[in-house]
């Protein structure tokens, strides 16, 4: 067999290096010293063949890839080292400021090109939750299809036509609600163990089974049944998809994908608008059990996508895998552009250190630490900013089709301007994202919208005194409420998914976003139960007087936004960090500075929470101002 050059050239290296001693006994300058030998020597005998050409290129050849393999081999022991010391929670200070810097500098389009795969997946995860904004409008609107309410209804003799009762109607508005809050519950328990890649996929497969139920319901009592059930992976994946997307992205980006989630609800309600008119015709049970049927090829699409998607890096590290975060951070973002320091082992030493921190202020990860210390301000603005998307109304907005019967329009005037108010809904997240949300703060855009919906609920309530006389009022009270769908997906629609993945602790994020989400679900519930019978003719019959009692908890819900909740635009986790711990007032934190001060010192907490003294850890603190 016949050698080439290259091949003796690393024969010869590694017979040098076999006789000298292991790499592994030494450290990184005895190792860098003890590499130098093989080169120095090599270069002697280049000085002795200067005479022969032939052994003088042979030589410079040995030397540069001797230089080389030397290189090679220090920054891998040097990397050995610095992965050791992450492993122990001690990071590079300077590396941290860095990074920080450099995504407080990122711009948007940066951000874009350097996070390509990290979007991707945000996008795969969070289009889980496209089924329940499907269901969401689907139930409500099935309380005015002919079909769906003969098939499980009552026929009322003042009206001359079949009605589900207004206890069946809250009923299965809430069974959904129900299954869903077990859902979120059940997910904040196991997410930490599993990682929310494996939680989705086994959400996913258990919603096939149960579909079933809801497409195969020969009454109403299995319908129900089938709805609570649909609901335990419904509310897993609207708790996951946020918290994944929040954990995968740059600070930049982070606002956009977060609130993707609820524009995943509104395509699924558009999708949803759009078979309901399409079906709404259909004079047999297809036009119902259609759209049940159709439940059944989003997890056929997801999941093989999503089985190849990288899992969080914050949940690896939380699990001590931080060779697994490194590998997850590399696929989720390219390298860094020209002059920006973002890169993934800068990544993961910021990842490191602010969970080092939390560990320091809030050392517990139970669903009780949530509400212990400065961890009750974060979980009391996290459920208020989710629960106030009930409290502003969408109880009774987002059961449109059936109030647009009972104010005069006919079936396929209702369902046309059902389908209109989603495409709305769309095109204001839109705006949300590419006007408001560029431009302005979490917190102003959260008054201004609510404040806005007040005012469109106390004016359907007033045009009410005139619907008996003309028919025109119920037209303009369809339009209002399509203008206040509006005006919910520019404002607190689209934050009320984004500021719980903000405000929490990144060691209580998924806990925290799973209690924010269940209060979206207890109001929703209550919403479900009340909203009924404030419409419906055989119970208080209010029409468009239900819309004053949900201006009222809009305006507490404004009340409550104006002195509690904060400013969160532009700020990294650590930063948030630190301004709760300090107890920054509310009208502050927008405005407010924080500068990190490291305190190389002894006796911190060890790597996950247990007290130990260890000589090279070092504390942090923070000035606010």
């Amino acid at each position: 067999m016949a050698f080439s050059r290259d091949d003796s050239i690393q024969a010869e290296l590694a017979l040098r290096q076999s006789q000298s001693h292991s790499l592994d006994d030494y450290d990184s300058s005895e190792s860098f010293a003890l590499l130098s030998d093989d080169s120095q020597g090599i270069a002697r005998e280049h000085d002795k063949d200067k005479g022969h050409p032939e052994k003088a290129h042979r030589s410079r050849e040995l030397e540069k890839a001797s230089v080389e393999q030397s290189r090679s081999q220090l920054e891998h022991v040097e990397d050995g080292a610095e992965y050791e010391s992450i492993s122990r929670g001690e990071v590079d200070d300077a590396r941290v400021r860095d990074y920080i810097r450099a995504e407080h500098e990122l711009t948007l389009l940066q951000a874009v090109n350097m996070y390509p795969m990290a979007i991707f997946w945000c996008l795969v995860a969070s289009a889980c939750v496209v089924m329940e904004g499907y269901d969401t409008i689907l139930i409500g609107n099935f309380f005015a299809y002919p079909m769906f309410a003969a098939k499980y209804g009552q026929f009322i003799d003042t009206h001359g036509q079949h009605q589900l009762t207004a206890a069946w109607q809250a009923a299965l508005g809430n069974s959904s609600s129900v299954g869903c809050f077990l859902g979120v519950f059940l997910n904040g328990h196991i997410v930490n163990r599993l990682g929310q890649k494996r939680v989705l996929l086994g959400a996913l497969l258990g919603l096939c089974g149960t579909v079933c139920f809801t497409f195969f319901a020969p009454n109403i009592v299995v319908l129900m049944i089938g709805e609570l059930l649909c609901g335990i992976p419904w509310g897993i994946f609207a708790s996951s998809a946020p918290t994944y997307a929040s954990e995968v992205l740059p600070l930049c980006l982070r606002p956009y994908l977060t609130s993707y989630t609820n524009m995943c609800f509104i395509i699924g309600q558009l999708i949803a608008a759009g078979i309901l008119a399409g079906l709404v015709d259909r004079t047999d049970e297809w036009s119902f059990r259609i759209p049940f049927a159709l439940q059944w090829a989003w997890p056929a699409v997801i999941t093989p996508v999503l089985l190849l998607a990288p899992e969080s890096p914050w949940h690896l590290v939380r699990t001590r895998q931080l060779d697994k975060a490194e590998a997850s951070l590399c696929r989720l973002q390219r390298q860094s552009t020209a002059g920006c320091d973002i890169n993934a082992k800068s990544t993961l030493a910021h990842i490191v250190q602010t969970n080092e921190m939390e560990k320091r202020v809030t050392p517990g990860t139970s669903y009780w630490d949530c509400f212990r210390g400065i961890e009750r301000r974060r979980t009391e603005i996290a459920c208020m900013a989710f629960a106030g998307q009930v409290l502003a109304g969408s109880a009774f907005a987002y059961n449109s089709t059936y109030f647009f019967q009972q104010v005069g329009l006919q079936a396929h005037q209702t369902y046309i301007l059902n389908t209109g108010g989603t495409a709305l809904a769309f095109v204001g997240t839109l705006v949300n994202w590419f006007a408001l949300m560029p431009r302005y703060g979490r917190r102003q855009i959260y008054l201004w919208g609510i404040m806005s919906m007040t005012a469109i609920l106390v004016i359907i309530g007033v045009l009410n005194i005139w619907l008996e006389e003309s028919r025109a009022v119920g037209m303009i009270q369809a339009i209002l409420t399509l203008t206040w769908t509006f005006v919910f997906q520019v404002s607190i629609g689209q934050l009320g998914w984004t500021i719980p993945a903000e405000v929490s602790s990144t060691r209580l994020r998924q806990k925290t976003v799973c209690l924010a989400r269940n209060s979206y679900y207890i109001a929703q519930i209550s919403g479900n139960v009340v909203q009924p019978y404030f419409m419906n003719p055989d119970q208080l019959n209010l029409k468009g007087y239900a819309s004053f009692f949900w201006s009222g908890t809009a305006l507490l819900t404004f009340t409550w936004a104006f002195f509690r909740l904060p400013e969160t635009r532009g700020r990294t986790y650590e930063e948030l960090d630190w301004l709760f711990a300090k107890k920054t007032p509310t009208r502050k934190f927008g405005s407010a500075r924080v500068h990190v001060i490291f305190n190389h010192e002894h006796g911190t907490a060890d790597d996950y929470g247990e007290g130990n003294e260890d000589e090279d850890a070092h504390e942090m603190d923070a000035m606010v101002y």
